[in-house]
């Protein structure tokens, strides 16, 4: 897909981050699209701020919905075919996801399965939703949002991360087997996994409204703090997230690594995988990666 210029998009989690940023260079471009979150508040400023740089007969709408539940789901995709009046779409970025569920072993069943539900299901609900609409058109693209932690499962030795990285893998074992589905199955549509490092979002901000009723939930204060630290310390923007995502589908290119330290990560995992898992392998990574950039 060379031009997005007079194409319907979908973005799921649009009300920030990545997603917000998607929204708005998408709009600039011309496309029209239709946001999703479970944030109201959230939606009405990045539908404000990708119109304010879009140009006439572009049209950006959003939805409530949770993309853990397909009913919701559905409710948005009926609402993307009724506001934008269309049968098709050209592009799916399921985007949306939250943080928390560390532990298998030691976190309520309900929390771990809450953070699985939407990094997974949340792709899964939209795929099917939206697959239609996408072989409807002349072209489709549909781009789903993995992360390092889908191909190393792992915050450190320290730390628990199992929800949300078996989710991870599922979206990039997911996106991978449809590269050839695809092929066999519906040629005019493509897909890509993404798998960002380290970026400047507020999905600190996004997991702690998710579980703000636990019984270990941080003041909003101490939250505001630690979400503050996780955007404004990453090596990359949301913004440049969404360049190198949208230029990777103008690409046809079915795997995009975000970030220095996704693609030194990748690199290392590739190289030594038995190793991994063992001490610090990442945090080592991490590590190099800020003396570099704090040398130049």
């Amino acid at each position: 897909m060379k031009d997005f210029s007079g194409k319907i998009a979908v973005v799921t989690g649009g009300g920030s981050g990545i997603g917000r940023e998607l929204t708005r260079q998408l709009a600039e471009a011309g496309c029209s699209i239709a946001i999703c979150d479970v944030s109201e508040e959230d939606m009405a400023e990045t539908v404000e701020i990708a119109m304010t740089g879009a140009p006439q007969g572009v049209k950006v709408t959003a939805f409530k919905a949770d993309v853990s539940n397909e009913d919701q789901v559905n409710a948005f995709r009926d609402h993307v075919r009724d506001a934008h009046d269309i049968d098709h779409i050209h592009l799916l970025f399921n985007n949306a996801g939250i943080g928390g569920g560390s532990s298998f072993i030691t976190t309520p069943r309900e929390g771990w399965e809450r953070t699985f539900n939407v990094c997974w299901f949340g792709v899964y609900n939209n795929a099917r939703a939206f697959m239609p609409l996408l072989l409807a058109a002349d072209e489709g693209h549909i781009v789903n949002v993995s992360s390092v932690n889908g191909f190393w499962a792992s915050l450190g030795s320290d730390t628990a991360h199992t929800a949300y990285s078996a989710a991870k893998f599922a979206v990039k074992g997911f996106t991978e087997a449809l590269v050839n589905d695809l092929r066999l199955n519906a040629p005019h549509v493509k897909c890509s996994v993404v798998m960002p490092g380290h970026i400047g979002t507020n999905i600190a901000r996004s997991t702690f409204r998710e579980f703000s009723d636990a019984e270990e939930a941080l003041s909003p204060e101490e939250a505001a703090a630690v979400n503050d630290h996780f955007r404004t310390s990453a090596t990359t923007t949301a913004a440049q997230a969404a360049t190198v995502i949208l230029d990777g589908v103008k690409a046809e290119t079915w795997r995009i690594l975000i970030g220095p330290d996704a693609v030194a990560l990748d690199k290392a995992v590739r190289a030594t995988p038995e190793a991994a898992y063992d001490g610090d392998f990442g945090m080592e990574i991490f590590a190099n990666l800020r003396s570099a950039t704090d040398a130049s």
